[in-house]
């Protein structure tokens, strides 16, 4: 492509040259081969196309047209070119316009190339991966950056940015993926691969060509939302029409490769192992193999659509032979426990199973009889001789299991009908009246409603059934209705009974054996067959809503005297004085006299509800034995029972008193006070500890007294015991006194306050032991003491002594604690400091008169001598 130069000399000006002829003419000849030379190259560069169907063929294309007008331009631009039209130009030659014009169309075609060749060679990189990439998940990553960088080249370029220019090249990318999931999903390899990688390799395959289309989709919103003003709004089915087709054929693939894991899976080696004819199963597994051999030897492309026909023959031929060969798995697997539909029987379920298995190779079969191709063929009598060895089968499999449920039908169900309505738990034939001794059981056997059920679904499938169980089968509903209602009469009549405690049973013990009675009819006398299984429903029914309503009403009478009883319980007998902030604690006596003034006032209250209790059972006797006199010999149970919960509730009430006051005795809060005085010349309480001690006893005491006010009733009776004389002069009074107060936890309970009581005395007596250094004070004889100290005549010196001792006891007492609080007894301590302190300046006050007398006598003595040596001088 070389411009070729012209020979003559061009030195000079151009203006010059353009003058000579001679010049003019060789240049006219040298610019006519170039413009000859500079259309053919146009003509020819025009008239290529890409070579392929590969979109890096149009890349190249457009590579190879610009480096070829490429060439052109640069040597057109040379400096003697340009020198050469400029000649021409000056002289003006008419054919200077028709070289422009050719000059002008390789311009616009170089950068049309040279355009083209930019914008393409950014696609160059992606389709390179489509083309060549290694794993067709390279092209799943490749797809959406080259749509991506088409969108740019849409927007930027000024060529690629119209519909002529770009569906051309879409359509090859399409072409490239297309091909490339052709040879990763090559079927004369795929089936000789593991099932597990081709399922891998084909959903691989599907997915890329939906991810092409997706893409696109995506693609054309984005190029609508970047404000371009031309969309993409090309043929759809131009581009996707075969990678959709392509995209159904990999489904039909999976199919093949899935329906064909799952029969192999049925032979798995724990079935070989455990089945009955392993060689049937071999023979089953060589007969999958032979179902999916046709798609190893395909004469034409599946994934053409031209062979669309030929594909869907193949496929349906495929599937008719999976069906067969499915079915006939399906049940030699599952004959011997069938799978059955929601609500069916086992028997007519299995029927049905066998039934539904038949027709759906029927329906095969009848479609295979349409098409006189497929039958004619070895495959087609194969697949039918299989049909009529499996419907065989399964005949004989139903007419085995309606036999068998027919014999067993009308043999077991006349048993069944003679059968009582109820079944007794007791140990004896006649029931006791005791509320766990007899318990009922609806006696409706399950294999009746079997039997019903069987019944109907095998007139639904056409079979003939026993007369006595269509005719029960007809009676479903009543029969539902009597169990039902039995069962509901059975539930109230146990509910009822566990209602009742021990002691209401007995109370009731005449309407139990009544409602025994009745209930005893459907245990010996009625059976399934009988005509009077509702009067018997009723009959019951009312009679335990009448025992019902009376245990209701007894139970409302229960509670009320419970809540008596409660309320006696929880009372507290141990009330205490409270002293307000800064009050003084009361004295021992005062302490417990007033806990016994308020035990008297809650007798009063204890035996007002207590006198209530025989009144509400006189009201159980009004409505058990239409009596009221409170000693009913039916109630005479009842009767001990409640004076029994009386009983345990007034032991409660006292156990709970005694260990509250333990309790208290233990707390370390003060809420009486005594006093450490001297009495006698001797360190002491007072009271004393003998005496709080007999007080603590008697509050005891006094406490335990009060179920003296609770009278006994008389023998089988609510009645109270009268006063009974004795002796003349003594009259007894039946309480629940003797009882309660020898109850061993009293006992314990007594003793055990006792004990606290006198551990508590004796820690504060030794409290008091540090206070007996003070004993000199009071037990020294104060006169002999004196005497002897006069005797002596001490000096001044040691009566400042013994003074100061005795002042510093008066001090040192002061300086003491004076209140000692120990559990709930606070000691005062003050009237025995008093006492040390008084004692301790009575002998400061005989000393200081000793010491008196004393310097008196010495006083006057010397006196005296003074006295004498003045009349001596």
């Amino acid at each position: 492509l070389k411009l070729e130069m012209p020979t003559g000399n061009l030195d000079g000006e151009v203006t010059v040259l353009a003058t000579v002829p001679e010049v003019v003419q060789s240049l006219k000849s040298c610019a006519l081969t170039w413009q000859k030379l500079i259309s053919r190259v146009l003509e020819e560069e025009l008239e290529k196309v890409p070579q392929g169907n590969s979109p890096l063929a149009e890349i190249y294309l457009w590579c190879e047209k610009n480096a070829t007008l490429s060439a052109l331009m640069e040597q057109l631009k040379l400096p003697e070119v340009q020198k050469v039209l400029e000649i021409l130009q000056e002289a003006e030659s008419k054919f200077t316009g028709d070289l422009q014009i050719v000059l002008s169309d390789l311009k616009k075609h170089h950068m049309q190339a040279q355009d083209n060749a930019k914008f393409l060679s950014t696609l160059e990189r992606h389709l390179k991966n489509l083309s060549t990439g290694t794993g067709i998940d390279v092209i799943s990553h490749t797809i959406p950056s080259l749509l991506n960088a088409l969108r740019l080249v849409w927007i930027m370029s000024r060529h690629y940015n119209k519909e002529e220019r770009m569906v051309p090249l879409l359509e090859r990318i399409s072409w490239e993926i297309s091909a490339r999931v052709r040879r990763v999903v090559d079927l004369q390899t795929l089936f000789k691969q593991d099932t597990a990688a081709a399922k891998k390799k084909i959903t691989e395959a599907k997915t890329t060509l939906e991810q092409w289309k997706k893409c696109y989709f995506t693609t054309c919103i984005q190029v609508e939302e970047s404000g371009s003003r031309r969309y993409w709004k090309f043929d759809v089915k131009r581009l996707f029409e075969k990678t959709d087709y392509m995209v159904t054929i990999c489904q039909d693939l999976y199919d093949i490769f899935q329906v064909t894991e799952e029969l192999y899976n049925i032979f798995i080696p724990e079935l070989i192992t455990v089945t009955e004819n392993p060689k049937g199963v071999d023979e089953l597994r060589r007969e999958v193999n032979i179902i999916i051999s046709p798609m190893e030897d395909l004469t034409f492309d599946p994934f053409s659509m031209e062979s669309a026909r030929d594909w869907a023959f193949v496929m349906e031929e495929f599937r008719e032979d999976v069906t067969v060969e499915t079915v006939k798995q399906i049940f030699v697997q599952n004959f011997k426990d069938p799978p059955l539909y929601k609500s069916h029987p086992p028997v007519a379920g299995a029927i049905s199973w066998s039934r539904s298995l038949s027709h759906r190779i029927k329906h095969t079969i009848t479609r295979l009889q349409e098409e006189e191709e497929l039958l004619a063929s070895e495959r087609g009598k194969e697949v039918k001789q299989m049909y009529l060895q499996v419907t065989k089968k399964m005949q004989e499999y139903e007419d085995q299991k309606y036999c068998q449920w027919r014999e067993r039908t009308e043999h077991m169900l006349p048993m069944l009908l003679k059968d009582t309505l109820l079944t007794v738990s007791s140990a004896t034939e006649e029931p006791v009246t005791n509320k766990k001794s007899v318990s009922f059981t609806l006696n409706f056997s399950p294999e009746i409603q079997d039997i019903i059920i069987e019944t109907k679904y095998m007139e639904q499938l056409g079979l003939p059934v026993p007369e006595m169980a269509r005719y029960v089968a007809l009676q479903e509903d009543k029969y539902l209705s009597y169990t039902n209602k039995l069962k509901a009469m059975l539930d109230r009549y146990h509910k009822l009974m566990e209602m009742m405690n021990e002691a209401e049973t007995k109370l009731l013990g005449h309407y139990i054996q009544e409602l025994w009675r009745i209930l005893k009819a459907g245990h010996k006398r009625l059976t399934w067959k009988s005509v009077g299984i509702g009067e018997f429903i009723v009959q019951c029914t009312q009679t335990i809503g009448k025992l019902e309503l009376l245990v209701h009403q007894i139970h409302n009478i229960s509670e009320d005297m419970s809540s008596k009883l409660q309320s006696i319980e929880s009372t507290n007998l141990f009330k205490f004085p409270r002293s307000k902030n800064g009050d003084k604690l009361p004295g021992a006596k005062e302490f417990f006299d007033y806990v016994k003034c308020e035990q008297a006032k809650d007798v009063e209250q204890l035996i007002r509800k207590y006198s209530a209790i025989p009144q509400l059972l006189i009201e159980v006797e009004r409505r058990v034995a239409n009596t009221n006199s409170g000693k009913s010999p039916r109630l005479a149970s009842y009767y001990a029972y409640w004076e029994n919960r009386i009983y345990q509730m007034l032991t409660q009430l006292i156990v709970k008193n005694l260990q509250a006051f333990n309790a208290t005795v233990l707390a370390n809060v003060p809420l009486l006070q005594i006093e450490a005085v001297l009495s006698v010349c001797e360190i002491t309480m007072q009271p004393s500890a003998g005496e709080i001690e007999k007080m603590t006893v008697q509050s005891i005491q006094d406490c335990v007294e009060i179920t003296k006010h609770f009278i006994r009733w008389m023998h089988g009776t609510c009645i109270e015991c009268p006063p009974q004389h004795v002796k003349a002069d003594e009259v007894v009074t039946f309480s629940f006194y003797s009882d309660v107060s020898q109850s061993p936890l009293i006992i314990e309970q007594t003793a055990l306050i006792t004990q606290n009581v006198h551990k508590l005395l004796a820690s504060l007596s030794k409290c008091l032991e540090q206070w007996k250094r003070y004993d000199p004070l009071w037990k020294s004889d104060k006169g002999t003491v004196l005497d002897r100290l006069a005797a002596e005549k001490p000096s001044c010196v040691i009566f400042d002594e013994h003074l100061q001792f005795y002042m510093k006891v008066a001090q040192e007492v002061t300086q003491q604690p004076l209140i000692k609080d120990e559990q709930f007894i606070r000691l005062q301590l003050a009237p025995l400091a008093t006492a040390v302190q008084e004692n301790a300046k009575s002998w400061m006050m005989s000393l200081g008169k000793l010491l008196n007398e004393l310097a008196r006598e010495e006083l006057f003595r010397l006196q005296d001598e003074i006295q004498v040596g003045v009349f001596s001088l």
